[in-house]
């Protein structure tokens, strides 16, 4: 039996070809996804490793939990702290650490790094063993800086070059004295690093004379722990923690190994629904396989195969076809690793040196999923194979499923799509992230249900095409009929299609009604012509709002400065504003009281004051950080959103409670509205600072737009590989069904239709099963984006469902693409049958 499994393997080569590519497709996308994703983690882990190499322990601030009216604070790391730290025995040295944002220009005047990893610091001197110097001198006073070597090779600049660059809002431009060499990760990853001196940078950070960290090294022969517990017995246990340079690597590696794991988990998914796809591609071509094969199996059965030699016989192939399919899977994904660690690279998205890393578990990965998926795929067939009785060697008839089984099948699917509909619904009336798990198992209950009825489905779906097949005379009505005779294979096939169109969809309805309603959001709330804030999230120094209150043309300006407090034992964040402007830039809208931001009164979103018991009228003592108390009065509740949310005070009341203000955003209203004109005046008025955005509600929607554009781009990419697999699916399928029928396309040929006509008969089709497939996913997704959207709606009220129809022909036209594009061989091979052979083919 064994070696009658591997000569059917050899006869079937081209039928199995199919089964090989899709299996081959699911396993590379699993396989690159883990190569890629260990790569980087690995490169990554390797160079934020080397940054602890002069770091034997580390003493950082302990942070003090809010207690009473007392806001949380952090204690200050002072000089006499690393004095201290460096007399412990087996230590020998201690360096002060000065860490914050910092935001380099490039020649071009635009920001170079990006993000969080554009990094300054603070340099010890020449003898800082942290940043070895390769060029030029430390830096003194203000007015120089230091920049890391690879910010220098990509931006030009040498010692002696003025640099622009800015920290917090205004825009300084030291003089570059030295280039230095570093180990840090995120330079590595293409951020930038810039290092002044401790004064200026302790000035620049909002630290004077405090530092971030004490890195202290160790003597030769003393060990981190030996340190570690030296520094623990000299320095105060209640103002400080202290983490050896080995802990604090380890804990580093897995920062970036959790990091790294939410775009694994992403990929996965992806692989997955490739892989899942793929499974109903090899369960057609064994059915298919079986059922032609429905003499010679029985012959089998005669001569004395038992059924469980038949169903190993079958099995057998599958393990055959899976091998094959899994180590060509596990190359093409090696390949697709190292492709997308070099795309990376050419999007300027650059990563850490390091070997591509292929380990033990990402082989075993491969090879158990593809032997799995195909083996479990071809269950069922062989099971059926196993089934056919011997009698059935006496004519090439097997009996087709049974009215009860059909019952059996359409019952068990109308349960499940009913039970999926259900939750869903019961998942949309509920909130937040209450909702999402119903959501999901609604939705898989619903798409396993509309799977097993989708055989009941074709029938009706199909036959609403007849009046537009019935235009292409003969073959249209043969191909309608062809697409119904057998509606498992049928819906097996547009099944594939269905999956990746619901997600497509799906998401799409999603990303444009949420779209939708941050336009609506920001035109009902921001009156302001300009919202200022910086390019990486960070918050403005308060100078910026002081220097676009004096710019030309402007009206009215206010900050939205976020302030911790605590009221009746609990932390609030408090949002300073500038009251006599505030009602001028927004328009919220007000359900209790009047709308007054002045002295001790202040407005509060609707969620706040119902969680308080709060109303119009109401008072409340806060506690500020810095320990002084107010009693404030509620003169009005507005609705909050996304946008606006919390306390509103005015920044007179709080600002002599903040030793450190600094604001996330400034709104502005300039005399003449939005223009480029003004906005073109106020980024001048901002030193044309490249760290900062200025952007009027067309930029803030267009931002918001480009995120959910490259989500969806992202996505369509991604889905692409279950499209080319179910392609491939429409392809076997129509391929098998050509060599099941050679008799009678003889027979059609003998008759009179041509080779045109057979030709337009397959692709017929093809088209009719890919649009049933097509319809359904687009009807899915529509559906789950609807339930998706009344889910966000509880706790966005703008949100209203936007169905993009252009999009959803465009989708339903891809469908259709698939359909001619995977008919071209299996038409093409239809057409050149031999007549007269075919007719005398069994």
């Amino acid at each position: 039996m064994f070696r009658t499994a591997l000569r059917n393997v050899l006869a079937h080569k081209t039928r199995l070809l199919m089964t090989v590519l899709a299996v081959l497709l699911g396993v590379a996308f699993v396989s690159g996804t883990l190569v890629f994703t260990n790569s980087l983690t690995d490169a990554y882990q390797n160079s934020s490793a080397k940054g602890f190499d002069h770091v034997d322990v580390a003493v950082s601030a302990e942070y003090k939990e809010a207690e009473g009216d007392r806001v949380g604070e952090v204690p200050e790391l002072t000089g006499a702290l690393i004095d201290e730290a460096a007399k412990v025995p087996g230590a020998a040295s201690a360096v002060g650490v000065v860490r914050g944002f910092t935001a380099v220009a490039g020649k071009d005047g635009k920001l170079i790094g990006g993000g969080f990893s554009t990094q300054g610091g603070n340099y010890w001197g020449t003898d800082d063993p942290r940043y070895p110097l390769t060029d030029g001198r430390a830096p003194k006073g203000a007015d120089e800086v230091l920049i890391d070597a690879k910010t220098a090779e990509r931006t030009g600049y040498r010692v002696g070059d003025t640099v622009r660059l800015s920290v917090d809002g205004p825009v300084l431009t030291p003089r570059i004295t030295g280039v230095f060499d570093t180990d840090d990760g995120a330079v590595a990853a293409g951020g930038s690093l810039a290092l002044f001196d401790t004064a200026t940078a302790q000035k620049l950070f909002g630290k004077p004379g405090t530092y971030d960290e004490i890195d202290v090294t160790a003597k030769p022969g003393v060990s981190q722990a030996a340190l570690k517990a030296g520094l623990d017995k000299a320095l105060p246990a209640d103002l400080v923690e202290t983490t050896t340079g080995a802990k604090l690597a380890e804990d580093q590696a897995e920062s970036i190994s959790s990091q790294m794991s939410g775009m694994k988990q992403g990929l996965l998914v992806f692989a997955g629904i490739a892989l899942f796809v793929g499974t109903f591609i090899i369960a057609n071509t064994f059915t298919m396989l079986v059922a032609q094969r429905t003499k010679e199996l029985a012959l089998l059965r005669a001569v004395g195969a038992s059924r469980r030699q038949v169903t190993r016989s079958v099995l057998t192939e599958a393990l055959v076809v899976g091998v094959v399919a899994a180590v060509a899977g596990l190359a093409a994904g090696i390949g697709i690793g190292a492709g997308l660690r070099a795309l990376m690279g050419t999007l300027d998205a650059q990563v850490p040196d390091g070997p591509l890393v292929v380990t033990p578990g990402t082989v075993a990965t491969a090879l158990a999923v593809g032997v799995l998926v195909t083996m479990l795929a071809a269950w069922l067939p062989s099971r059926r194979a196993a089934k056919i009785p011997p009698v059935a060697a006496m004519s090439s008839l097997h009996a087709k499923a049974t009215t009860k089984s059909l019952v059996l099948r359409n019952t068990i699917g109308a349960l499940f799509s009913a039970a999926g509909v259900a939750v869903v619904l019961v998942a949309t009336t509920m909130d937040g992230t209450d909702g999402q798990a119903p959501m999901g198992l609604g939705a898989v209950l619903l798409i396993i249900g509309v799977f097993v009825l989708t055989p009941l489905l074709s029938r009706p779906l199909i036959a609403a095409a007849a009046p537009v097949l019935r235009l292409f005379g003969v073959a249209g009505r043969l191909a309608r009929q062809n697409s119904v005779r057998n509606p498992r294979r049928t819906a097996a096939t547009a099944s594939a299609l269905m999956i990746g169109l619901t997600l497509i969809t799906g998401m799409t309805v999603m990303a444009g009604s949420l779209q939708k309603s941050i336009d609506k959001m920001a035109a009902a709330a921001i009156e302001a012509d300009y919202v200022v804030s910086m390019a990486n999230g960070h918050s403005l120094s308060p100078d910026v709002a002081r220097e676009l209150a004096r710019a030309d043309g402007v009206t009215a300006t206010s900050p939205m400065r976020n302030a911790a407090s605590r009221i009746d034992g609990d932390t609030e964040y408090l949002t300073g504003v500038t009251g006599s402007a505030i009602g001028e830039l927004t328009d919220l809208k007000v359900t209790d009281g009047a709308f007054r931001v002045a002295g001790a009164s202040v407005v509060v979103d609707d969620g706040t004051a119902e969680s308080h018991g709060w109303r119009a009228g109401s008072t409340f003592t806060v506690a500020y950080e810095d320990g002084e108390k107010q009693r404030l009065t509620v003169a009005g509740v507005y609705e909050g959103n996304e946008l606006f949310r919390g306390i509103l005070l005015d920044t007179g009341a709080l600002a002599p409670h903040q030793s450190d203000p600094d604001d996330m955003q400034v709104l502005v209203k300039t005399s003449g509205g939005a223009s480029d004109t003004a906005k073109d005046k106020l980024e001048k008025a901002l030193g044309s600072n490249p760290a900062i955005k200025v952007q009027d509600k067309k930029d803030l929607s267009n931002e918001i737009a480009q995120m959910f554009t490259l989500m969806l781009n992202m996505l369509y990419g991604l889905l692409a590989m279950a499209v080319i697999v179910a392609v491939l699916g429409v392809v076997n399928t129509l391929a098998m069904s050509v060599f099941e029928r050679s008799q009678e396309i003889g027979m059609l040929r003998a008759i009179g239709l041509d080779r045109r006509g057979v030709k337009r008969m397959v692709r017929l089709e093809s088209l009719v099963i890919s649009l049933f497939g097509g319809v359904l996913g687009i009807g899915l997704g529509v559906f789950f984006g609807w339930a998706a959207g009344e889910l966000l709606g509880s706790r966005m009220p703008t949100y209203e469902l936007v169905l993009p129809w252009a999009r959803m022909a465009v989708f339903l036209l891809l469908a259709a693409a698939v359909g001619v594009l995977a008919a071209l061989w299996p038409a093409r091979r239809a057409g050149r049958l031999n007549m007269l052979r075919a007719i005398n083919a069994e």
